[in-house]
């Protein structure tokens, strides 16, 4: 059942919008704002009590909610699932920034591509070239498909219902809510909690970039290039979907005004157009050879029924 749930909650997501789809996540950021003006005092102590109050009783009422329509039937179950993977899903929104800024780089139209490329990403890149754009919008797109997807199957597939699924989501709202720039040391937990949670699917993300992709190549950034990045779980994607790809990703760019230098991710050409639509087709044969695997667990695990 876990499997079909997966397979109808991504079909609905890519079909069309769900109204209620981002509501939630607006929800978390409006209560994550709030408990940061109550509680933020500069100390990490705070920051895991505020992390705690967020995470655990979302993580605990999921769960208690399937178990309670599974008693109730198992077809309320699955209902439940399917409603709560569409939601924590974003691949439809990611793709649809990715596919515009595609769009407007192809047609030349730099300045939509920058607009877009900042709406998608929070930060002004008025003065970033086509390559760098090209370049940011991939990185973007890598990550973002491993949050917002691939993360979140491998907990829905590990925790009891779609627990799993809303403990990663909101901690992985909660990093990049709390994790910007502050004061003091209050989204310091947010960060690390959500970095160990992201640790094996990272990883396990990255792997299927270089099986679908090069592989010697990713391999090879994968081991040589993620020490050289400040976040290591975007590091492994990166320089794994880099040299899956045969693309150079990292390296200075113009953001916010500024020159920003970053190390090197990836290796091959510049980033260009037309990296971008075998971004694409990377992410989907990744997501093919994920769904393949659980579906090969899932016959595997009726067939010893």
């Amino acid at each position: 059942m876990s499997f079909l749930a997966l397979i109808f909650a991504l079909v609905i997501e890519q079909l069309r919008p769900v109204v209620g789809a981002s509501l939630w996540r607006r929800a978390v950021h409006w209560g994550a704002d709030g408990l940061a003006r109550r509680l933020d005092d500069g100390s990490m102590q705070a920051g895991r009590l505020a992390w705690l109050v967020v995470v655990v009783p979302l993580t605990v009422a999921t769960a208690l909610g399937f178990w309670a329509l599974a008693g109730m039937h198992p077809l309320l179950a699955f209902l439940f699932d399917v409603a709560v993977l569409v939601a924590c899903f974003a691949f439809r929104r990611d793709g649809r920034f990715f596919d515009e800024i595609h769009a407007a780089l192809r047609l030349g139209e730099l300045e939509s591509a920058r607009a877009l490329l900042g709406d998608w990403r929070g930060v002004r890149y008025d003065e970033a070239g086509p390559g760098e754009v090209a370049t940011l919008a991939i990185e973007q797109g890598l990550v973002a498909a491993h949050r917002t997807v691939f993360g979140v199957i491998f907990w829905f597939v590990l925790l009891p219902g779609p627990s799993g699924a809303v403990m990663y989501r909101v901690a992985a709202l909660l990093a990049a809510r709390w994790g910007r720039p502050r004061e003091g040391a209050f989204g310091t937990f947010a960060q690390r909690a959500f970095a160990a949670l992201d640790w094996a699917p990272a990883r396990l993300t990255a792997l299927v970039f270089s099986v679908v992709g090069n592989f010697e190549d990713a391999v090879y950034c994968w081991r040589s290039q993620a020490v050289l990045w400040p976040d290591r779980s975007s590091a492994i994607l990166l320089a794994s979907g880099g040299g899956a790809l045969g693309v150079k990703l990292g390296r200075p760019v113009h953001e916010a005004g500024v020159l920003v230098d970053r190390p090197e991710m990836g290796v091959g050409d510049e980033a260009g157009v037309d990296h971008l639509q075998a971004t694409v087709g990377l992410l989907w044969r990744a997501l093919l050879v994920c769904m393949f695997l659980l579906a090969l667990l899932a016959v595997a695990s009726w067939a010893g029924g």
